[in-house]
């Protein structure tokens, strides 16, 4: 009986540990891997065990919250003997949104995704397991859009998920990714940032572009400056991305929004 009273508390009860098979994978892929349960001290019900995709996102200023991407049912109402190992194989869809999180191998700083293993046992008390990264590679036409920022000069500064959404975009998840660049040398005297969201579907991607302009304003007899965000976007098919010259079309319309406005601006 005392071992059954540990075993409820989580002392000498079940544990799983996940083991993700796939090194990387891209929005929209499948991800492999597998659950490893081993039996405690004595017999327990499993009433559910899962695995989850979390996301570290921004809901408001600087708070954060570990919010799901997608979320995979493994198990139930199943006995797990005690000293029993089993090894219980998953699979979990991606969604297309999902943020990258890696370009060829370099992490992306600022994302953080992983995957969790949740076990719920009959009577017990069990706590969180901890979250394993999880590498996401990006898709052809999203390596492609960032390569040509990389041509153009802009350098990546950091990538942020924010809980919010975007006007006039088909947008499924309720974040979404900004990866933001330094201005290149041929825009820093217009720029202080540019930002791109990639809104990816299983045939195109919406790229999403987000300037934020120095603009000259009169303050105190004289002149200062603050800044002013643009948004762009355009749809690349992910079947004609390679016919395209994305860093003359980027950069086309980067100098049309640098061009002053104003007196002021």
């Amino acid at each position: 009986m005392f071992q059954k009273v540990l075993a409820s508390l989580g002392s000498g009860g079940a544990k799983v540990d996940a083991r993700i098979i796939d090194r990387a994978v891209r929005p929209g892929g499948i991800l492999h891997g597998e659950v490893l349960l081993t039996g405690g001290q004595v017999d327990q019900e499993v009433e559910s065990l899962g695995v989850s995709v979390l996301a570290r996102v921004q809901t408001d200023g600087e708070k954060v919250a570990d919010l799901p991407i997608q979320t995979v049912h493994l198990a139930g109402r199943e006995l797990v003997r005690a000293g029993a190992q089993i090894t219980v194989p998953f699979e979990v869809q991606l969604p297309w949104e999902t943020p990258i999180t890696s370009v060829f191998g370099k992490y992306l700083t600022g994302m953080a995704v992983g995957l969790q293993t949740n076990l719920d046992l009959a009577g017990s008390v069990v706590d969180p397991q901890d979250v394993d990264a999880v590498a996401i590679e990006p898709l052809p036409v999203q390596h492609r859009i960032l390569d040509a920022m990389s041509r153009l000069g802009f350098q990546f500064r950091a990538a942020t998920l924010e809980k919010n959404r975007l006007d006039g975009v088909d947008q499924q998840l309720p974040f979404f990714q900004e990866i933001a660049f330094a201005p290149s040398p041929a825009f820093t005297a217009a720029f202080t940032e540019v930002a791109v969201t990639f809104l990816a579907r299983p045939h195109d991607v919406q790229v999403v572009l987000e300037v934020v302009k120095k603009v000259r304003v009169a303050k105190g007899g004289g002149l200062g400056a603050r800044g002013q965000a643009y948004l762009g976007s355009f749809v690349v098919q992910n079947a004609t991305v390679a016919q395209n010259n994305w860093e003359q079309q980027i950069e086309g319309w980067l100098r049309q929004v640098a061009a002053p406005r104003g007196i002021f601006d």
